[in-house]
Parts: structure tokens; sequence; C-alpha cells
């Protein structure tokens, strides 16, 4: 069956759905007005979005309202609003207007939502005489709609398929909308043009940090880019909205690229502040960035705004060897051979190492330029929030030319849950320099070392950690004797 088109009558369509300003019209007693605002009416909108996934949107109007009880259409909301969070406020009229009831409307219009609301009820049917180029119209009852093929009632004829024909209805019914719309019903004492300001809730938004860092030649230093994805589907378009972003771990009941590595570099100093950067505060226990110009955030778009630009970040480069928990725990014959060995970076997030600012959970992505200059990428991890002042690490893989091997050198059980075991394990530098090795030993246990080969530190209650240090092109070897109690 062909598609159907929906013709709506002319006059109504223009009249509710393109209206430029508010409206106000009477009920049939008089007693009760109406108005209708649009976006024509909006003066400023803002809009905070949480990496959470919601937005709070502020949406400033000033509208004309007749004196006495009046539902207010408040029209072009996001169709995702969350209508129990919906506040209005009075600014101009302060309590000379009040709220007495609120609704909102979502039942939209569509061709089988007006289809179905015309069941039993009387259309026109256009015939259309491909020879001729006439129209023909048919007065029909539109008896069933399924929502595929609607059945008709042309005089005493049950009609399925009618062809190559169009619908038209007289007016669109009451109880459905064009879009998503608030309603308010009002008691205005204030006979003037007003200010109104609409703070809701909204699903359908949401923002995340990514990073791009770039190492340099020594990989002592790194310069490091901030972006933010925005990303749009609240079913709304904010034109030239004031934008806020929220980082931190907001409690909500319930019922994430962009890589940016040209013209960046990893040596010299801070970067001065753009004037249309983000600007950060406290919210709190969370923290705001404020983008500190107007911006446009479509429907169904996704936006990258930059958040944060430095250069001549100390970094530090770490290898890791990490034992697992089950070597420890029983005899072992064999050689356990092919250990990775982690490659890791570190930098201090402090303004004394040109950066300072809170950073909001993302990926970070990291780069490095090779010998003809063109940056290729060597790893990522993901940050949590990050206060100024804090470390930051992250992994980028495992190193390919150190090689790493193990095999226990003594067992001896000295009760039901205590046991001495000894352990040596060989590092193989294959690069051209000289690397430090930390060898991570998880026991998950009590323990005590009784001899080694190497210095150790205390990591934890059930860690312990050697600081390895291989020459470039040899061996190193590090052998300890442990005492473990379960």
């Amino acid at each position: 069956m062909k598609t159907l088109l929906i013709i709506l009558s002319t006059i109504f369509f223009i009249g509710t759905c393109n209206a430029d300003t508010s409206t106000e019209t009477k009920t049939k007693d008089g007693s009760v007005s109406s108005a209708t605002s649009t976006l024509t009416d909006q003066k400023k909108v803002a809009v905070t979005i949480y990496n959470s996934g919601f937005g709070v949107v502020r949406d400033e109007r000033e509208i004309n309202l007749p004196t006495g009880i009046v539902d207010l259409k408040f029209m072009e909301v996001a169709s995702q609003i969350q209508p129990e969070t919906v506040q209005i406020d009075p600014v101009t009229a302060g309590d000379k207007l009040m709220v007495l009831e609120q609704n909102y409307e979502y039942d939209l219009m569509s061709p089988a939502k007006l289809l179905e609301k015309y069941v039993g009820k009387k259309v026109i049917l256009i015939q259309k005489n491909q020879f001729k180029g006439e129209r023909l119209p048919v007065e029909a009852t539109l008896m069933s709609y399924n929502g595929q093929q609607p059945i008709y009632k042309i005089g005493n004829k049950i009609v399925i398929n009618r062809g190559y024909e169009e619908v038209e209805l007289p007016s669109i019914p009451d109880n459905l909308v064009s879009e998503p719309t608030l309603i308010w019903k009002l008691e205005n004492f204030y006979p003037k043009k007003q200010e109104i300001v609409a703070n809701y809730m909204t699903r359908g938004m949401r923002w995340n940090a990514d990073y791009v860092a770039v190492l340099s030649a020594d990989d002592k230093k790194c310069g490091l880019n901030g972006w933010v994805t925005i990303d749009n589907n609240c079913g709304a378009t904010f034109n030239n909205a004031q934008l806020k972003l929220v980082a931190g771990d907001v409690q909500k009941i319930q019922p994430e690229i962009f890589s940016a590595i040209n013209g960046l570099r990893a040596r010299g100093g801070p970067i001065p502040k753009r004037s249309e950067s983000f600007k950060e505060e406290s919210l709190f226990e969370y923290h705001m960035y404020t983008l500190e110009r107007p911006t446009t955030l479509k429907q169904n778009q996704k936006k990258q705004v930059s958040l944060l630009e430095a250069r001549g970040i100390d970094v530090t480069k770490l290898y890791r060897c990490i034992g697992q928990n089950y070597f420890y725990r029983n005899r072992r014959g064999d050689m356990i051979k092919n250990i990775k060995i982690g490659v890791f970076i570190s930098f201090t997030n402090s303004k004394t190492n040109n950066l300072g600012m809170p950073l909001p959970k993302g990926t970070v992505r990291v780069y490095k330029a090779d010998s003809s200059g063109n940056n290729q990428f060597i790893g990522e991890d993901r940050i949590d929030h990050t206060p100024k002042d804090e470390k930051i690490e992250l992994k980028l893989g495992d190193a390919f030319d150190i090689v790493s091997e193990r095999r226990q050198t003594f067992w001896k059980r000295l009760g039901d849950n205590t046991y001495d075991t000894g352990w040596e394990v060989k590092i193989r530098n294959h690069k051209d320099e000289d690397i430090v090795v930390n060898v991570v030993e998880p026991f998950g246990c009590d323990w005590e070392i009784l001899e080694s080969s190497q210095d150790y530190e205390k990591k934890d209650a059930f860690t312990a950690v050697f600081k390895v240090t291989v020459k470039k092109d040899s061996e190193a070897v590090l052998n300890y004797k442990v005492r473990l109690k379960w």
C-alpha cells in the first residue's frame, strides 16, 4: 500500500504550530485565557551538562500574559525533559504570578497517531487520476487502523486499499501536540510584558573528557591537550547558550574520540590562557567548567571544545615486572618465562608542573614523534577525576626489548600455614640505555624478607617492591628468600 500523506487544515496548522509570538485567546465561557510561548520569546538560555548523562536547562523568556487565570503553553523544550524537575520563576511579576497547575504533554503528532485518533470519524480521501491530472475527493469513514492498512467505509462498502490516495483531516485532535509542551495554569495579576524563567532537567545530554599527550624524544617531558566532547540527544537545540560542565560523581536516583595532535609540541613552557577557554571553579564537592563564550548545541550533534593546553610537563617513565599472587602459594618446578614488563608514565597535576587544573575523568591518548617527525600513537589509559597536586599514572603497554623470567629456588614448610620460599628473577635488557625495573611481588599474606640481593621497599601490608637496575644489553638477577604466613 502506498504511503499515506496527511494533509492538515492549513489555517489550523499555521495558527497552532507556526506561532511567531505569544498569542492570547479566550475560552467559550470567557473565564480562562490561554497564551503560547515559543523560542521567539527566548532572551537567554543556559545549559549545564553533567558527565553522568543529564543536563539542567535555564530557559529565560519575555511573555505577554493576560490577567486572570491563564493556560500558558511553554513550547520548544527538550523532548527528554523530566517533568517532575520543572520550576517556573516569575522574575518580573514576583508574587503577582502564581502557578496553580503544571502539565507536560508529549503525545506527539504523527501520521499513525492522527489516523488512530480519527477512527470512527469522517475523513476526505483524495483519489488521483494520473491520466487527467485530477484530484477527486471522496468522503469516507475511517473504520479501523492497525498501524499498516486503514479500513474505510464509503457509502455501503468497506474498502481496505484505495490505491494512490491522500487523507485529508479537518483539524488536529485536541490531545495531540506537534512537539513536547509544558502547560502551566497560572493566575496572573501583572498586566505588562514580564520575564519568566523555566528550569528543568533533561536526559539525553552527556559529556566526557579526552586528552592527547605528546612525549618528548627523551621521554622526560610532554605536552597535553584536553578536549571535552558534548553529545546532545535531548530533543532540542539550544542557540547561543551559556555552557557549563560539571565533573564529579553526583548522586542521582535512576528510574564515551577526538584526537587533536597537530601543532602540539612536548617542549616549552605553559601556554597563555585563551579568552574563549573554560573557566574552572568548585561547586559543592564537584568542579564546574564554564565556557567563556556562548555556543550552540544542536540536537543530534557532537561538539568538541578545547579544555586545556599545557607544555613542558615533567614526566617519569617506569618499568614494572608484576608477579602473580598464585606464584607463592605452592611448590613450582618449572621456569616461568616471558613475563611482560609494563611501561608506565607518571606526572603531577600541579602549577609548578605547568598544570594544576582539576582534571575530569577521561581517556589520555599518548603520542610520540618518529624519526620523520610524525606523531605516532604509543598507548592510552583512563584517568579518574583528579584534583590539583595529585599524581597521574598511565599504563601505555608492555616493553618489547625487556625480557623477564623467574624460577622457584627454595621451598620449605614450617607449619600448617607458614612457608619459606626463595625466588630468582632474571631481567634482560636489549635496549641501548640503562633502565630500572620495579619487581612487584604481591604476596597477599604476612611476609618477611629473610635475605635479598637487591634493595626493596614495603609498598603495603602484602606487597614488596624490588628496584633492579639493568645495564644496557645486559642481564640482572634478583634473588630473595621470604617467609610467608597465611
